[in-house]
């Protein structure tokens, strides 16, 4: 029987970069990059990034954590500075390897925690300033990564890349509306809510009085911004990289259409893409890039 994905033991290298791997393949739905567009020597280094991340997601959100979160996360952070010389369990392991031989900073990767201590003790946000900072340690350190990874990590693109990721990390929050908000947490930047007469305690209670139509308008809008700002992206990298960033830009950005179209109702519903949409996405994605 495998050991647990945050287990202590230090497996042998291809154990650990298997259950990086398994992990990975379970929870896909929730990362962007990874599935076609990385060649298959790099898959296993993308894989214990992920998982890295995935497990300190769920230290953050999932209920069987509540009341130690803190307390993990620190002992993940802890993990990962010795990871390099004194691995501890599968996920540590594989990336300990990855970091080494790729030689990685650990900048993106205690960004990434930080970003997730934030997530479980934070749960407003008085404005853009403090919801964009968290996107930059919550989303812009994977697209970083990916980039570092594959070894495309030109000056010139991390502002692009930066773009997508937090337009990404954006485009999910207004799609989970209807499921962060009864669970007190919302991500909707209490300034921009006062500005169309909502509070946000009306919109956690689930009785937003005001002009929500225009705040709903008003988040889409900002979100749609960064997707245009990151549009040049997947043409200025390439092969099947391209192909898949520009999957993953046409999909957040349909999505986000998506809650445009269902307005207010986005509180109550979450919005969804159909088959044919999807399929349409990886169409247009075969090009390599997203054409205005």
């Amino acid at each position: 029987m495998a050991a647990p994905i945050d287990s202590r033991e230090p497996p042998d290298i291809s154990g650990a970069r298997a259950a990086c791997r398994a992990l990975a393949l379970r929870h896909y739905e929730n990362f962007p990059v990874g599935r076609f567009g990385i060649p298959r020597s790099l898959r296993p280094d993308i894989h214990a990034v992920y998982a890295f991340a995935r497990v300190a997601d769920d230290y953050a959100d999932e209920p069987q954590y509540e009341g130690r979160r803190l307390g993990l996360l620190d002992d993940w952070g802890r993990r990962l500075e010795s990871c390099v010389k004194a691995p501890e369990g599968p996920v540590f392991t594989a990336l300990g390897d990855t970091i080494a031989r790729l030689g990685l900073p650990l900048e993106p990767f205690r960004d990434l925690i930080s970003a997730f201590r934030q997530d479980a003790v934070k749960q407003r946000y008085a404005d853009w300033g403090e919801v964009m900072d968290y996107c930059r340690r919550s989303a812009n350190p994977v697209g970083r990564l990916v980039l570092l990874v594959t070894g495309k990590s030109r000056p010139e693109l991390l502002p692009l890349s930066d773009a997508l990721c937090t337009a990404l990390q954006l485009a999910n929050f207004w799609q989970d509306l209807s499921v962060d908000l009864p669970r007190g947490r919302c991500y909707v930047p209490a300034e921009e809510a006062e500005r169309h007469g909502v509070s946000v305690e009306g919109l956690v209670g689930g009785e937003p009085a005001g002009d929500v139509a225009g705040l709903v308008a008003a988040l889409v809008a900002r979100t749609a911004g960064l997707f245009e700002l990151s549009r040049p992206l997947p043409g200025r990298l390439g092969g099947m990289l391209a192909r898949e960033l520009a999957a993953t830009w046409l999909g957040g950005r349909s999505i986000l259409t998506a809650t445009a179209r269902l307005g207010p109702a986005s509180l109550e519903a979450r919005p969804r893409l159909g088959g044919f949409m999807k399929a349409t996405i990886v169409l247009r994605a075969l090009r390599g890039r997203i054409r205005a």
